[in-house]
């Protein structure tokens, strides 16, 4: 089984291949030029791990939330090689993949929105791997993030690194510890995405599509 996963849902490009369960990845802070970067990349990754596009069972992308313009790069190049190979796309959120990279067991992942907000989730680890969606993904004023229940939990992600001070009076004692450096990782997506393909998870590419969570991407002149 062999799949790749992209995810460019931050100002990081992140790339990943599976070869048999075995995960070779890279990431690199890309800024604006994901779409300049990332075949040349992937192509570099896919030497490395020795593997060719037409030996690729799935691709599996970052679907969101994050930039606007990260989720359409990765969803459309995502697509654009699945046509091409004719395999199918493996859709995985970006906060999933946050609370993934974690390692830990009850996760606020949380991603800086621009705008004073914060694309926000929640998750619990099952006994099998996976994950509870405790809070599904939103977007909120850092100080209107949902209630969470218990403590033990760790918060992560650039939401934390801005908004840090108003995240951790929210939650108070619940919080264990901050990860605010972690960023979605294709290495982590293809954590999840691999039990999926195997379970049936995958979708056809042309029905892929982002999870923007906004419907806007800048404030009015009023409202700034």
């Amino acid at each position: 089984m062999n799949i790749i996963a992209i995810e460019t849902s931050t100002e990081y490009l992140s790339l990943a291949v599976a070869r048999d369960g075995h995960i070779t990845s890279r990431s690199l802070l890309a800024g604006q030029r994901h779409a300049e970067l990332l075949l040349d990349e992937l192509d570099a990754l896919l030497a490395q791990a020795k593997v060719v596009m037409s030996g690729v069972d799935a691709i599996a992308f970052g679907a969101g939330p994050g930039s606007f313009t990260g989720l359409r790069i990765a969803c459309g190049s995502a697509q654009g090689l699945a046509l091409a190979c004719g395999v199918p796309l493996i859709a995985v959120g970006s906060l999933e993949s946050l609370a993934q990279s974690a390692q830990a067991d009850k996760v606020v992942a949380c991603l800086d929105a621009r705008m004073g907000e914060v694309y926000h989730g929640a998750y619990a680890r099952r006994r099998d791997g996976g994950w509870d969606e405790v809070c599904p993904p939103g977007l909120f004023a850092p100080e209107s993030v949902p209630a969470l229940r218990g403590d033990g939990w760790t918060g992560c992600g650039s939401g934390f690194a801005v908004h840090g001070v108003s995240l951790q009076q929210r939650y108070g004692g619940a919080l264990a510890g901050v990860k605010p450096g972690l960023f979605p990782d294709a290495a982590s997506m293809l954590q999840l995405a691999m039990p999926r393909f195997l379970d049936g998870g995958a979708m056809d590419a042309a029905l892929a599509a982002p999870l923007y969570v906004r419907d806007k991407v800048a404030l009015k002149t009023n409202e700034r």
